[in-house]
């Protein structure tokens, strides 16, 4: 078991809990009620529930998580929440909501952290993923890392399809969104719903180098390697999120 996740969300729960506009904090899969799976490659899932008109204070700023510990990346990823990674290599990802967004949502079982009296929510379940709409550079390098880190992390842990799935699929794709910010792109017809489509003829530079990042299921720190070394060739990326793959790259 990885105490040193529940510690740091406990320690969330200990600061959270004094917060006057705030109603609970709720640990989800491996910190939450499935704690028998929970490992060395392991990250922190939560969400935070706030009254209402208070969501906008712990989205717009992060005070509330520096403050329990130093964060070294935040990546706004969705319209409810951020990835994040703590100075000491601790990885989540957490969403806020005000309670009265709950009232329309079907509930099972969480493990809250803390719970105020005037909370009315009984259990909770994973709510739809509500992506920002956004087609950003920015955006999609740090989709692609949070991708490799958390998909080598399942590498190490045994789980080999879902690591594939992260790496060689969506964090691939992210790397295909923004190769028109790299290369001057053929004039071929692009299929704005595909992006593997036509990609030979479109980028045929890059179209070389698919080998690399595509090695198969048995190679997948390989391909892993090479999609950062080449985004790392690019553009300027967070160190720490480095750091971070790079330690589920050397062994």
């Amino acid at each position: 078991m990885n105490d040193k996740l529940l510690r740091r969300l406990d320690d969330m729960g200990s600061y959270l809990t004094k917060c006057e506009d705030t109603l609970g904090l709720l640990g989800l899969g491996s910190v939450g009620i499935e704690l028998n799976r929970l490992d060395q490659y392991s990250d922190l899932d939560f969400f935070l529930i706030v009254k209402k008109g208070s969501k906008s204070t712990y989205l717009d700023s992060l005070f509330w998580l520096n403050d329990v510990f130093p964060l070294v990346y935040s990546f706004r990823n969705t319209i409810d929440g951020y990835k994040i990674l703590f100075a000491d290599g601790i990885y989540g990802e957490l969403a806020v909501f005000e309670d009265d967004e709950m009232e329309n949502i079907s509930y099972s079982e969480g493990r809250w952290i803390f719970k105020k009296p005037e909370c009315n929510i009984s259990n909770i379940q994973k709510i739809p993923f509500r992506p920002l709409l956004s087609n950003s550079t920015d955006y999609a390098i740090n989709e692609l890392l949070t991708n490799l880190l958390v998909g080598l992390q399942r590498f190490r842990r045994g789980e080999r399809l879902a690591a594939q799935r992260l790496i060689e699929v969506h964090a691939l794709n992210q790397l295909l969104s923004i190769l028109p910010s790299i290369y001057i792109e053929e004039n071929v017809f692009a299929d704005r719903f595909n992006l593997d489509r036509r990609i030979e003829l479109r980028f045929p530079a890059f179209a070389k180098k698919l080998p690399l990042f595509v090695q198969g299921i048995e190679s997948i720190p390989a391909s892993a390697q090479h999609v950062l070394d080449f985004v790392m060739a690019h553009f300027d990326v967070s160190e720490a999120m480095v750091f971070e793959i790079r330690k589920y790259l050397s062994f």
